[in-house]
């Protein structure tokens, strides 16, 4: 019964068909993703041989997800969801033909393949709230942090497989080859989003405009938990991240071989399937709050040692410890935000995370490679790690309510909810 308690919870896969097959379907979609990260960073570095042009990935993918996201989030709370998903989803299927044609017969500069990516990233801008809202439809409440940690999984799966074989198909194929299992495998995604049933927002549906947007942030302002919640992530994303300054690392450490580019995305979701697989550990914690903490102090910490190490395992070892951190802090993350928020804004505030948790990245992908134009990958790396642990330090402090304990109203919705320091 104790290990049973410790390995990740899969009653959710069991229990609701609808979300099996969103589950797969988002995993072999992600698994594409993951491909694609490895032969757009490939590319833009053999076009630039850059830092701060692969950092520009991360500027283009972030651009879209903050300016549109939020408005994006609105639509989503006054739409039938599971619609709008399906029209994002087949945006970015188009996008990743495009870059397919453009990588097999074109010969576009890296700004070209720029704008491809940040196209792309205008429809994630619309589909990623509206698909975060589906587990609370799906599942019921005590089965919420476990279908998170499942979606985490997935994820993580495609991390640790998508990137190392990406680089193999770049090395051997080239990157249009890349980019057009990419675009096959949203054949998946919609495998999984025909599946799902109708989804509503909710009783009372978003006003349109920049006044629904204006509810949502109120939401926010007046929600320390959730508030705190984000500010963490973006401590340890927008200060920290450190996937831009891979090829420049690969450089100094591996010669450049793009079949060993991919073990640094590899590593960290080593990591991160490891901690998937034991979630249970922390996804029945009663204070997610400050496990999300922990893990991301953990993160910054890894990553500082990473800049550190001269031994290339042991820098690989690092960089699955930081992926292992990560992980816990993502789900603790999300059940935090999804347990405080009602129906009616989960577009919105879901909009907001997807903001922090991938346009965070991003921007800190843009600041690690300007840091290391400016100085060294090193320097980058260590200074993000140092940085990031007192930002946690400081979001943790000032928040008593994501270091207590939350406790559910059975009577109440998903924003009923009593948190005590």
């Amino acid at each position: 019964m104790g290990l049973r308690r410790t390995l990740i919870d899969v009653t959710p896969l069991r229990a609701s068909p609808p979300f099996r097959r969103l589950w797969i379907g988002q995993g072999l979609s992600g698994f594409g993703s993951q491909m694609t990260l490895v032969a757009v960073m490939f590319q833009i570095w053999q076009l630039t041989r850059s830092p701060a042009w692969t950092g520009a990935v991360g500027l283009a993918q972030a651009v879209p997800l903050i300016t549109l996201g939020v408005f994006a989030g609105s639509v989503v709370d006054r739409v039938d969801r599971r619609k709008f998903y399906l029209l994002t989803t087949s945006g970015q299927a188009a996008c990743s033909l495009l870059l397919a044609l453009q990588g097999l017969f074109g010969h576009v500069p890296a700004v070209g393949v720029l704008g491809l990516v940040a196209l792309q990233s205008c429809f994630v801008a619309g589909g990623g709230p509206a698909s975060r809202t589906f587990i609370p439809h799906l599942l019921p409440r005590q089965q919420l942090s476990a279908g998170l940690a499942l979606g985490r999984i997935a994820f993580q799966g495609a991390m640790l497989l998508g990137p190392a074989l990406g680089g193999l198909i770049v090395g051997a194929l080239g990157v249009g080859a890349c980019y057009l299992i990419d675009a096959l495998t949203f054949l998946a995604a919609f495998y999984g989003a025909f599946g799902l049933p109708k989804m509503q927002p909710g009783d009372e549906s978003a006003r349109p405009g920049l006044r629904g947007v204006l509810d949502g942030l109120a939401f926010l302002g007046r929600t320390p938990v959730i508030r705190g919640a984000l500010l963490t992530d973006l401590a340890a994303t927008v200060l920290s991240m450190p996937v831009s300054l891979f090829p420049l690392v690969n450089a100094e450490r591996f010669g450049g071989n793009p079949r060993t580019l991919g073990l640094f995305l590899t590593a960290v979701a080593v990591g991160g399937v490891t901690a998937s697989l034991f979630s249970g550990t922390f996804t029945r914690s009663r204070r997610p709050g400050l496990v999300m903490l922990a893990g991301s102090a953990a993160w910054g910490t890894a990553l500082a040692l990473f800049g550190m190490s001269s031994n290339r395992w042991g820098g690989l070892a690092l960089l699955a410890v930081a992926g292992a951190a990560d992980t816990v802090s993502v789900v603790s993350r999300s059940t935090v935000v999804q347990l405080h928020t009602p129906p009616e804004l989960l577009g919105r505030v879901s909009a907001a995370e997807q903001i922090v948790g991938q346009a965070g990245p991003d921007i800190g992908n843009v600041r690690g490679g300007l840091v290391a134009g400016a100085t060294s990958g090193t320097a980058a790396l260590v200074s993000g790690g140092l940085l990031c642990l007192g930002a946690v330090a400081v979001v943790g402090a000032a928040t008593a309510e994501l270091r207590g304990p939350v406790t559910p109203r059975p009577e109440g919705p998903a924003s009923g909810l009593s948190v005590h320091p």
